[in-house]
């Protein structure tokens, strides 16, 4: 799947590795998102292409953990990976209006 993908996830994973060590991620969440969202898509595709074989070769029990275990290989790549999608609003500040109890 990286092999075959090189470029793609080498610019994630210069963004990837930028995003983890900033401290204000809101300024490279959009970026991110758009980045982050071409590579799930090629790790959905392969992991269909891996879950649907073992189905049709009657292992279908073992689907699921087949399915985690490639989720976690990929984590230990991109462990930022579940941030993508993510979406920052930037609100106003929050105040609370102070009660006035009468006793």
């Amino acid at each position: 799947m990286m092999e075959e993908n090189k470029s793609i996830f080498a610019t994630f994973k210069l963004l990837h590795d930028k995003y983890a060590l900033a401290n204000d991620t809101a300024s490279l969440q959009e970026e991110f998102n758009r980045e982050g969202e071409k590579i799930l898509k090629i790790i959905r595709e392969w992991e269909n292409k891996l879950c649907s074989q073992s189905e049709k070769g009657g292992y279908g029990v073992y689907t699921g953990g087949l399915s985690e275990k490639f989720q976690m290989l990929i984590r230990k790549s991109f462990p930022m990976i579940d941030y993508v999608g993510i979406i920052v609003r930037k609100s106003e500040s929050f105040t609370l209006r102070k009660i006035n109890i009468k006793v």
